[in-house]
């Protein structure tokens, strides 16, 4: 599943080539938009959003299938048409999106009645996040909940995925079973910090931390995530893997420089 970072990137794309421009063509969902002006690209978690002059919303979730494109008018697109589920063209551009399970039109208003989106947490690349309203969400969760449960539920925090969760957690010095009622509120705040710092280094320079210092840099790409078996760059502990929550997400970590509570 695409994470928040490349939601961001997404929409950015999205927006330098649809903002500020009105729809020419539009297949699916989207047809009623024909003669609207696109009024900006935005992410929101995991979520992109299309947003249309009239308050209409073109909502999509691409979860680990989907995908947008754009494209110049006439150039030959990298994936069968029949995968298509929604276009979008503004003149001399077109904006595809390919194999996303949710693709709809929202009414003006209608994200504060989606069940999806209404229940959405603030966004991690925010700049910056709310953090208060973060961690009274988090508290509001049972006391046991595990820190890699956590920073995964989108109704706490919306737009860390599972690489983002592993390194923040790593960075922090926290186990991914550690629960959430043993953190201090500062630990708390701190975590979210990192997971939102290293997400927003990874967009580069055009990303919310552009001018912003970047600690970061130069250290390995990655800590611990997909590193299973591998030998921890702080420690030399093998870093270990196992599922975690309902949809058994592989949660990576260092057991030496990540000790469980």
């Amino acid at each position: 599943m695409p994470e928040g970072d490349v939601l961001f990137r997404t929409a950015m794309t999205l927006q330098k080539w649809l903002a500020g421009r009105e729809v020419t063509e539009a297949t699916a969902v989207a047809a009623p938009m024909v003669g609207r002006t696109v009024d900006r690209v935005e992410a929101n978690g995991k979520h992109l959003l299309v947003r249309f002059d009239s308050g209409h919303v073109l909502h999509t979730h691409l979860r680990m299938s989907g995908s947008w494109h754009v494209y110049s008018a006439g150039e030959r697109w990298q994936r069968p048409p029949s995968q298509a589920k929604v276009s979008v063209t503004c003149g001399e551009r077109v904006a595809v999106c390919f194999n996303a399970p949710i693709v709809e039109l929202l009414a003006p208003g209608g994200e504060k009645s989606h069940p999806s989106l209404s229940a959405l947490g603030p966004d991690i690349l925010d700049r910056p996040p709310d953090f208060a309203e973060i961690r009274r969400r988090a508290r509001q969760r049972p006391p046991s909940t595990a820190l890699g449960d956590l920073l995964l539920d989108q109704r706490v925090v919306a737009g860390i995925g599972n690489i983002w969760r592993c390194e923040a957690l790593f960075l922090e010095g926290h186990s991914p079973w550690t629960a959430v009622s043993t953190v201090t509120d500062d630990e708390l705040d701190t975590l979210v910090s990192t997971a939102g710092r290293i997400m927003g280094a990874s967009l580069g320079p055009s990303g919310p931390l552009s001018g912003e210092s970047r600690p970061f840099t130069g250290r390995p790409r990655r800590w611990v995530y997909r590193r299973a078996g591998q030998p921890c760059h702080r420690c030399h502990t093998p870093v270990q893997s196992r599922g975690q929550g309902e949809q058994s997400r592989t949660a990576y970590w260092c057991p030496t420089c990540q000790p469980g509570r």
